[in-house]
């Protein structure tokens, strides 16, 4: 088996989930991400984004973990959880991808774009990462290639 670096950039999402989803998943429910409609339009968006994910034969690949994420509201915010002055916790399932880093800047933009539109927060976190590589493994059966993550 051969391996090969694929240049990419990584697209990482964080998106509240409500508590009884986090103790679902912590409890091993799976299910719970389909579940959650929140976490289930985010995926459906993404589904429909070709340039995420793709991994030779593997479409759609993310990693995910869920988590906490913490922040003080200010004045002038209009927040979907929390109130002006206080300390929030929030349950948060944080979902990883990439993409080629050689699609367009604009493309990028976009499809950013497109996950502001449908996040709940008023201000989400969406990190894209500069270029990096990540291996993949080119696997030969019988003359024929393949890439396989």
């Amino acid at each position: 088996m051969k391996i090969q670096l694929k240049p990419v950039r990584k697209l990482r999402i964080h998106w509240p989930i409500p508590v009884e989803t986090m103790t679902q998943l912590a409890g091993g429910n799976l299910a719970a991400l389909e579940a959650d409609g929140g976490i289930s339009s985010l995926l459906q968006a993404l589904t429909e984004c070709p340039e995420l994910g793709g991994f030779g034969n593997y479409h759609h690949v993310f990693e995910s973990s869920a988590g906490y994420e913490g922040f003080t509201v200010a004045e002038g915010a209009n927040p979907t959880l929390g109130c002006v002055g206080q300390r929030t916790i929030s349950p948060t399932f944080v979902f990883t991808s990439y993409f080629d880093d050689s699609l367009d800047e604009d493309d990028v933009h976009r499809l950013v774009q497109r996950i502001v539109d449908i996040h709940p927060w008023e201000v989400p976190v969406i990190e894209v990462s500069g270029p990096l590589n990540v291996s993949s493994s080119v696997l030969t059966h019988a003359g024929e290639s393949r890439v396989a993550s």
